[in-house]
């Protein structure tokens, strides 16, 4: 179905969009006031504002959101902030290597800290000035992976793809869809089990922004599709998910990469690896796919919700914990059994949506999302 509208690039920018263009308001100058380019505020509840991305650092932890937000945590429950963080622009997603941190989000930013997260230099910044209708300037980035603490890449809008060999000290972009190989590689619906995901199943009902009708979903494929998550596998291996059923492979560590067609069409907001060969993509409505051969056939995977799902994290012998709105969260503890679907409350009985996870030693899970930081018990 035409549209000439395009849907809202990541889950997860679905409640930051709006932030940026709010603070860019009140500028009276490029430099001080651009959300890019300005400090982020110390605000004393930034615990419960929007967060989008957490990660192990070391021993402590540390998460991202709206308005230029970093937290740092030494035990999950005592959050504080760093003194400076270059930007007010929303991030997206944080990575970590040892004690190197780089957080990406709006405006193009990549933020770096070689100090677990205590200060931060700003590395990149791609701001749309307002006379600007240059729809390549001021992409969002949307995760960020590296592989040690000099080579990574970064995603983003409109098939970005950045990569850095220096530690993030200079950026190339690649054009992504030039690197790809003739051949693609095309998905065998048979080897899904049956009909795809996403066939047309009635009318569906929007009931929050979050799940889609069916005339949403089935939209013709991008050009230029929105990158939305990006893992890797030991031996180099690269998976990308995007949006409308894009996805691409790399087989020799990002140097060429092939444009795979899923057996659904809505868009994928995460993935994640086991090995060399299985991989788990996961995103609009509940939907997840999984493959045992990096991509050359597809199963669907019941999910146990219509939920969408915003972020994962893969568990040991083909495990995973995933999270969405609606405070879903869906576990499986291995890659034999049935993901089992619980619900996350916070102290306020509400039921946010979630963006991020990380499993804790004592069996339950740390949530990121909308309403900040919680931790959550599936027992």
């Amino acid at each position: 179905m035409a549209n000439p509208v395009r849907r809202p690039l990541h889950a997860r920018l679905l409640l930051a969009g709006s932030l940026s263009l709010v603070l860019a308001t009140t500028a009276s100058s490029q430099e001080s006031t651009d959300p890019a380019l300005a400090d982020a505020e110390r605000m004393p509840r930034a615990v419960k504002t929007l967060l989008t991305s957490v990660a192990q650092v070391g021993d402590g932890l540390v998460a991202v959101g709206e308005r230029g937000h970093v937290l740092l945590s030494e035990d999950g429950l005592a959050w504080t902030q760093p003194e400076v963080v270059p930007t007010r622009s929303a991030l997206t997603a944080v990575a970590v290597q040892n004690t190197s941190v780089w957080a990406v989000g709006h405006d193009g930013i990549i933020l770096h800290s070689a100090d677990a997260g205590r200060t931060w230099d700003r590395q990149r910044a791609d701001p749309r000035p307002p006379d600007s209708f240059d729809p390549d300037q001021g992409r969002p980035l949307l995760d960020v992976l590296f592989v040690d603490e000099q080579r990574g890449w970064a995603i983003g809008a409109y098939s970005l793809l950045l990569e850095t060999g220096d530690a993030g000290q200079t950026w190339r972009q690649r054009d992504l869809l030039a690197l790809e190989s003739t051949d693609e590689v095309i998905a065998d619906p048979a080897a899904a089990g049956g009909a795809a995901a996403g066939q047309d199943d009635g009318e569906g009902e929007v009931s929050d922004g979050w799940l889609f009708n069916e005339d949403e979903l089935e939209l013709e494929a991008e050009e230029n599709p929105h990158l939305n998550a990006i893992a890797r596998t030991p031996g180099g291996r690269l998976l990308v998910a995007g949006e409308r059923g894009a996805a691409f492979r790399s087989l020799d560590d990002g140097v060429t990469w092939e444009r795979l067609q899923l057996p659904y069409e809505g868009s994928m907001f995460g993935v994640l690896t086991w090995g060399e060969e299985r991989a788990l993509l996961f995103g609009l409505r509940g939907n997840v796919l999984e493959t045992h051969d990096f991509g050359a056939t597809w199963q669907t995977v019941d999910s146990g919700t219509e939920a969408s799902l915003m972020g994962g994290h893969a568990l040991a012998d083909g495990g995973a914990v995933l999270v969405g709105a609606e405070g879903r969260v869906v576990v499986r503890v291995n890659g034999d059994a049935a993901f089992e679907v619980t619900t996350y409350a916070n102290e306020d009985g509400e039921t946010p949506i979630l963006a991020d996870v990380l499993p804790q030693a004592d069996g339950g899970y740390l949530v990121v999302g909308e309403r900040g930081v919680g931790r959550h018990s599936p027992k």
